[in-house]
């Protein structure tokens, strides 16, 4: 129990340690799943509020821009001017008519900071710029290229051609620009008479797509309804993932996505039919998982170590005094039982060390009672074989006396010194020790009720009622004889007529009884007190010896009062000792009488079991 595996120590260490492990992994398991799903959830929400964020800031661009190109379309004034330049021959007015449209251009271009070239272009050829630097280089394959195709294919609504990598009508311009347009009409019988385009510097834009990055490594794109690219916040602006397989929202509607290696959001906007679709990567995402993961192995083996030592000493607290107790144990088994054990430690520990100590020196208390014990059994040996001898000649003396009556045929006083040499053969014979059944003690009963009734000459009868199946009851030698006497001296013969005496046994809740009464003068109420007391006591100091001092053993208990009942009281007390003895403090005699009544003596005993 003190070494490998199996010692106290080891296991109250090993289940101390197994149970914080598992408390720790679980916990640690549970608090990494709920952060996990915290920090998922906050950047889902983080990624859905910066796109509708977006969104909305990309729809005041676009209607901002959408505003420029109406305020020129209603331009009273210069839509006339445009048409009087077309039609009037007269080269000064046209000079006139075509600075007083590029001041108008200048008036808007110079309303906003974000206008980087105005152009208009009507159907008769004629083109109006107004652009920083003043320039500017108008392909004149214009009519051919895709852009003008698309504003003419248009029916008056605005055309957004999107981020474009330099002016698509200014061969000077190289920087990016945003471009859009519209065609222009006349106001008054709503005749087309020319387009509009404008270029704007891309920043804005692009500040309200990188407000959808929630990473470095985040791309935003912005996805016409083709899946052409319109604009990205991608350096590599080559590699273009595929916009087929992605989910497309509606309007006002907002798709967060986070099925794939990637999180991606997605939202239309409502100036132009064009979607910004927001990509962030899985590992930008789980970065911060990442920390947390990392912190907590850290606090996971602080827990461990602090767990191992916090189990080792509280295994070590409960296994020393264990310990302790086990050496002392180990000292009684060699016979040394003066030791004793002072620990301080649990209660239930220190409650075990003391019933130690108590069980030791009891166990020592009764060494030496039991060493007395047996010096008395060998003297008593010593004395029991001297006196072998005298009863030897008094049953031979009593047989020749026996035989010299049946010469004489004194069949009376023979029947008389025969039952007298069988009782003191059975009261001597104590080799088979203190033990007999009921059938012996019932023929000792006869041969003393031979002597009795010849000395009363008729004046006590005897009636014995006991069933055959309790005859080979075991009891304690010479219990009915003391009961019998007392009965007959006491209680019947001062009766002035004869008297009877029962024996008889009953079964009573789980008791055998064998009861034996009379109808004698009884006994007096205070010295019937005094005997039932005394069983009392008696029964009391054999069951629980501890309670009474050395001094007071079984001989040295006051007789009851009175010359007359002193024999009658030591008499039963020593059959009730014998039988609390054999049986146990919850059987042995009870007395019950009533003067002028009679007495009753039970013996009350256990029911023998079946088959013994």
């Amino acid at each position: 129990m003190t070494r490998g595996f199996n010692s106290i120590h080891n296991r109250l260490f090993l289940l101390f340690t197994t149970s914080m492990l598992v408390l720790v992994v679980l916990v640690s398991v549970l608090y990494y799943q709920r952060t996990t799903q915290i920090i998922h959830s906050k950047i889902s929400d983080l990624a859905q509020k910066n796109i509708s964020q977006t969104v909305g800031l990309f729809d005041l661009l676009l209607q901002g821009y959408d505003s420029v190109t109406k305020s020129l379309n209603s331009n009273y004034e210069m839509l006339r001017l445009i048409q009087d330049r077309d039609t009037n021959p007269d080269l000064a007015a046209s000079i006139f008519n075509e600075r007083t449209i590029t001041n108008i251009l200048g008036a808007i271009y110079y309303s906003r900071d974000d206008i980087i070239g105005i152009h208009v272009i009507t159907n008769a050829g004629k083109n109006y710029n107004y652009e920083r630097g003043f320039d500017s280089v108008i392909n004149t394959n214009y009519s051919s290229a895709t852009w003008y195709q698309k504003l003419q294919d248009s029916s008056g609504e605005m055309v957004w051609l999107g981020l474009v990598e330099g002016s698509v009508i200014n061969q000077f311009q190289r920087a990016p620009l945003f471009v859009f347009g519209r065609k222009l009409y006349d106001l008054t019988d709503h005749r087309v008479i020319g387009v509009m385009l404008i270029e704007t510097n891309p920043q804005p834009i692009l500040a309200a797509l990188s407000n959808v990055t929630i990473s470095p490594n985040s791309r935003v794109y912005i996805v016409d309804r083709e899946n052409h690219m319109i604009a990205t916040t991608a350096e590599d602006k080559k590699t273009v993932p595929s916009f087929s397989g992605l989910p497309r929202p509606v309007e006002n509607e907002i798709i967060i996505d986070d099925r794939t290696d990637q999180l991606i959001v997605a939202a239309k906007a409502k100036m132009s039919d064009w979607t910004v679709f927001g990509l962030t990567p899985k590992g930008d995402i789980n970065a911060e998982v990442v920390k947390t993961r990392e912190y907590l192995y850290v606090v996971v083996v602080v827990l461990i170590i602090l767990s191992t030592a916090l189990a080792s000493l509280i295994s070590r607290n409960i296994a020393s005094p264990l310990k302790l107790l086990i050496r002392e144990m180990k000292q009684v088994e060699m016979g040394n039982f003066k030791g004793s054990v002072t620990v301080r430690s649990f209660e239930e520990i220190n409650s075990l060390v003391s019933s130690f100590n108590r069980m030791v020196n009891r166990m020592d208390e009764l060494i030496e009672r039991i060493t007395l014990a047996s010096m008395s059994e060998k003297n008593a040996e010593l004395q029991a074989l001297q006196s072998q001898v005298n009863p030897h000649f008094l049953y031979n003396t009593l047989d020749m006396i026996y035989w010299m009556l049946d010469e004489r045929e004194n069949d009376r006083l023979g029947r008389v010194i025969l039952a007298l040499s069988h009782m003191f053969r059975y009261s001597s014979d104590w080799q088979e020790a203190s033990k007999t059944t009921l059938q012996q003690e019932l023929d000792q009963m006869r041969h003393y009720m031979t002597i009795i009734e010849n000395r009363l000459e008729g004046r006590v009868r005897t009636e014995i009622d006991i069933n055959p199946e309790w005859m080979d009851v075991v009891l304690p030698k010479m219990t009915l004889q003391p009961i019998i006497e007392n009965a007959v001296k006491y209680g019947l013969e001062p009766l002035r007529e004869p008297g009877v005496l029962r024996v008889f046994a009953q079964v009573q809740e789980q008791e055998l009884h064998i009861v034996i009464s009379d109808n004698g003068v009884g006994i007096e109420e205070e010295l019937l007190r005094q005997m039932q007391d005394r069983l009392i006591e008696d029964a009391l100091m054999i069951g629980d010896p501890y309670t009474y001092k050395a001094g007071n053993t079984i001989g040295d208990l006051a007789p009851i009062e009175g010359s007359k009942t002193t024999r009658r009281g030591i008499g039963l007390t020593n059959v009730h000792r014998r039988i609390v003895l054999l049986f146990g403090e919850a059987y042995g005699l009870r007395i019950q009488s009533k003067q002028e009544v009679g007495t009753t003596v039970i013996i009350a005993m256990p029911l023998p079991r079946k088959g013994v």
